[in-house]
Parts: C-alpha cells; sequence; structure tokens
C-alpha cells in the first residue's frame, strides 16, 4: 500500500520521489511504502495552509459544525477498513481499532458543538461610556504531530479542536502508521473541508526532525501540538520556545493504580487487566505499576496472575479477538528483556509472562518490584506491568508519587473520603477512583504535569489552545486625557 501527501487536498509524491518502508516487526514484511516528506514539501504545505486560513477563518460556527459532523459520519463508515489496517499496520487488536474510530467519531461531535462556545467577556471598566470586552481569534496555522499507538483517536483531537477554532492544520502522521493517519485526513477530505484546511504529510525517521524544525519555524504556524515520548516532546519545546511558539504536550506516563487495604479485589482485577495490557499496554495511560497495600498484596496479586495468564497472544490480522498483539518493534523487545534482567537480577519475581523471544511477548507481571530497579520508573510502554507493596495509604501516595512522570492514576477503596482525600495529593491529571487509569472522554479536559507535559486536549479547556485572546474597547473619541 502506497501512502501519498496531501496538499491542497491532493495526493502527491514527495517533490524529491523518496518513500520509506514500514515493515513489520515480526517478519520485516513490508506493510507500508510512505512518500518521505522533505523540508521543501514542507514549506509548501505551510505556505498552503497559509493562504487557506484567510478564507477558513473568516467559515461561520455552523459551517464548521456541520463540516465537522459531517467527518465523524465517514470515519464511522471506515470502521471496517481502519480494524484491518491498524491489525495489519501497528498490530492492534479489534477491539483496540474499534474503540479509536468510535472515540474519534465521538470526539468530532464534541468538537462541533465547541464552534459556538468560544466567547469573549466584558471586562468592568472605570473610563465612562466605554465598552472593554475580549475576543476569542483564531491563531493561524496549528502543526500537530501525531503518534501511532492511538493514531484515529490521537489524530483526531490534534485535528478536529484547531479546526473547530477556525485554525488550519498541517497534520504530520507517524512514520510507522502512515496509512491508518491518512485514512483518518481522508474523513475529512471527503466530509467536504476545503483545500488547504487540512494538509498531511509523513515523513521517513531520518528526516523527522529537519521537517519539524522547519515547519514550527514558519511564519504561518502559531502553535505546535505533540503526542509522543518525553524525549522527543521536550526538544520540541525548546525548538518551539526559540521561535517563540506556544505548545501542547502529552508526552510519556507511568501511570501508578493504588490498591488501599479496603479495596474491592475482584473489580480492582478487573481494571488492571484492561489497564495493563490494553493494546499490548502500548498507551500513554497504561497502567505500569500497582501499589498495594501489602495486607492485600498476597491476595490481589494472585487473582491478577491467573487473569494475566490467561491472555490471548496473537497476529491481530489473523486472529481479531485476541487481546496481545505484537509490540511496535524489536527494539521495544529488547528494551523490555533488559529491564525484567534488571529486575529479577535485584529480586524481583515475574509471576505471569516472563521475557520475550520476538516483538510478540506474552502479558507479564513482575511482583515485589523496588525503587533500585529500572523498571521502577522507566516506562515500559509494553505488555508488562509492575507490583510494588507498600504499608498504608501514606506510603502508597508517596510510592505513587516518586516517578517523574504524571498523566493518569487510579485509587481503589470503599471507602470514598479518603480515596478523594489521597487524590487531592497524587501527582497526576487525571485521577480515577475504583476505575482504571485507560480512560478518555471528549467533554474531559486530559493531560498531565511534570514530565508527562502540559496543556490540556478535550473538554471546554481546549479553546485556550488553540485561540488567542484580544483585548478590544471602544471609548468616546472626546474623552479628555491629562496632557
Amino acid at each position: 500500500m502506497n501512502v501519498q501527501l496531501v496538499i491542497d487536498n491532493v495526493k502527491q509524491d514527495a517533490l524529491d520521489g523518496k518513500t520509506y518502508n514500514r515493515v513489520d516487526p515480526i517478519n520485516s514484511r513490508v506493510i507500508t511504502v510512505g512518500a518521505a516528506c522533505s523540508v521543501e514539501d514542507a514549506v509548501r504545505a505551510a505556505d498552503s495552509s497559509q493562504q487557506a486560513f484567510k478564507s477558513w477563518s473568516k467559515v461561520g460556527p455552523t459551517e464548521r459544525r456541520r463540516l465537522l459532523l459531517a467527518a465523524a459520519d465517514v470515519l464511522m463508515s471506515k470502521m471496517e477498513e481502519f480494524c484491518s489496517v491498524m491489525a495489519e499496520e501497528i498490530g492492534a487488536s479489534q477491539l483496540w481499532a474499534q474503540f479509536n474510530v468510535g472515540a474519534s467519531a465521538n470526539l468530532l461531535r464534541e468538537a462541533a458543538a465547541l464552534t459556538t462556545q468560544i466567547k469573549g467577556e466584558t471586562i468592568p471598566t472605570d473610563k465612562p461610556n466605554t465598552l472593554s470586552m475580549t475576543l476569542r481569534q483564531p491563531i493561524g496555522t496549528v502543526l500537530s504531530i501525531v503518534p501511532w499507538n492511538g493514531p484515529v483517536i490521537l489524530g483526531a483531537r490534534a485535528i478536529a479542536y484547531p479546526l473547530a477554532c477556525g485554525n488550519t492544520v498541517i497534520f504530520k502522521g507517524s512514520e510507522n502508521s502512515p496509512r491508518t493517519h491518512q485514512l483518518l485526513a481522508e474523513a475529512f477530505y471527503e466530509a467536504g473541508f476545503p483545500p488547504g484546511v487540512l494538509n498531511f504529510i509523513i515523513s521517513a525517521p531520518g528526516d523527522a526532525a529537519a521537517v519539524t524544525d522547519a515547519l514550527i519555524a514558519h511564519d504561518t504556524v502559531r502553535r505546535v501540538n505533540f503526542t509522543g515520548s518525553t524525549k522527543v516532546g521536550r526538544m520540541i519545546a525548546q525548538t518551539s520556545a526559540k521561535h517563540l511558539k506556544r505548545c501542547l504536550l502529552e508526552l510519556g506516563g507511568k501511570a501508578p493504580f493504588v490498591v488501599l487495604d479496603d479495596a474491592d479485589l475482584d473489580g480492582a482485577v478487573n481494571a488492571a487487566v484492561f489497564g495493563a495490557f490494553l493494546y499490548q499496554g502500548q498507551i500513554c495511560m497504561s497502567t505500569e505499576r500497582f501499589v498495594v497495600d501489602e495486607a492485600v498484596a498476597d491476595a490481589f496479586v494472585e487473582k491478577f496472575a491467573e487473569r494475566v495468564r490467561g491472555l490471548e497472544s496473537g497476529q491481530p490480522s489473523a486472529s481479531p479477538s485476541c487481546v496481545i498483539g505484537p509490540m511496535i518493534s524489536q527494539g521495544s523487545l529488547q528494551r523490555i528483556n533488559q529491564m525484567l534482567d534488571d529486575a529479577v537480577g535485584k529480586g524481583a519475581e515475574i509471576v505471569a509472562g516472563g521475557l520475550g523471544t520476538s516483538a510478540l511477548m506474552s502479558a507479564t507481571l513482575v511482583d515485589k518490584v523496588t525503587s533500585s530497579m529500572e523498571i521502577y520508573d522507566e516506562e515500559t510502554f509494553g505488555p508488562v506491568t509492575t507490583v510494588v507493596r507498600v504499608r498504608g495509604a501514606e506510603q502508597a501516595l508517596q510510592v505513587a508519587n516518586d516517578t517523574a512522570y504524571g498523566l493518569s492514576s487510579s485509587i481503589f477503596s470503599r471507602d470514598v473520603s479518603r480515596a478523594l482525600e489521597l487524590a487531592s495529593r497524587l501527582d497526576a491529571g487525571c485521577v480515577h477512583i475504583n476505575g482504571a487509569t485507560v480512560q478518555n472522554e471528549p467533554q474531559a479536559p486530559y493531560g498531565g504535569m511534570k514530565n508527562s507535559g502540559y496543556g490540556r486536549f478535550d473538554g471546554s479547556a481546549v479553546i485556550d489552545e488553540f485561540t488567542e485572546v484580544k483585548w478590544v474597547t471602544v471609548e468616546p473619541s472626546d474623552q479628555p486625557y491629562p496632557f
């Protein structure tokens, strides 16, 4: 399957004809051939976006809403194709693909509703006969850089919200999921969005930094939103700061799941299996640390391990119902095996699963993890999760906060008042009491703290990310001045 760039709603190859291959991590078979965007191609896309902004920024909210609702319907009509492409391109189960598409359609509908909620305010003033107010206005072009792991939902939010606010978007898809991201962009083109409002590019891995730097530097790009690793996010933030461009960053995570001594263990295990192993644990919200009170640790680990051992592994393209598919690359396997060796060497116990021999790795649970081990705070981003045993709620909170990250989290307790008090002190952008760490609703603000980034997608908070506030006054022309 060949994937091209789309500029001004026209599919096209890179100017120099360069391409790159996305290969299967299991057998090295070429899955997708992608057009490799050059700096020159990127500048063409930015120029197109700049031209389109002149008219798109003046389109009324009803038309923007109509187009976003149409895109949601087109997206849903492509469900079967998304399931097929995501299974082959990124090893996604049918469940994960269906969730991506369904949640994205809901997000587009929520974004459509926001088009009439972009409001300024009147401001009290001491100046007689003066009207003082603020306007919220679109800012220009938004550069949206999206990863492969939640390719539809993370892509949809990076496109829909800026468009709803009257901006144009350069959508830079992941080199690991080019066809999936092209399918997403096509939903907007088929819905009727005008040329240049959404331009789609992908680049070869070796060209990504140069292409991104050129786009951030371009005059028309006034906002950058990036979802991905903390390492790359930090570089994007530094480049953006050099050009005085504001960023929205959703980065890595090491989501803690606190199990207190009065927790409903069966309910906790249900949430644990889902939160830790949906899409092989390759989600920024995936539960990577279970912080469990020692009073219930043995019982929790026994129940959890039994469920983990029963999770089916396989190729989603051959077995759509399997839960654990292949990781995104062989590099993930090597990195995780190294962490497992380190943990076991320092006293941890693997109670389900174990070292992997290919990118298709069994679901793995590691008990008795301590702060001396790499896996304690290094993001695994694979089908591996850990148990850290603690004594009491205060130590549980201390361990939960003992991380550089702060994205999603969970607390399981029958005492909701106690859980709420702990939630207020937990360093995370999202805290779910008696629920899984993997959750998302388009009406609720989503983002992280610390090394998990800053800014918020979703909800009314997202309007602030993609608009500028302008102060305007209307004053009597004959007012007196002191000199």
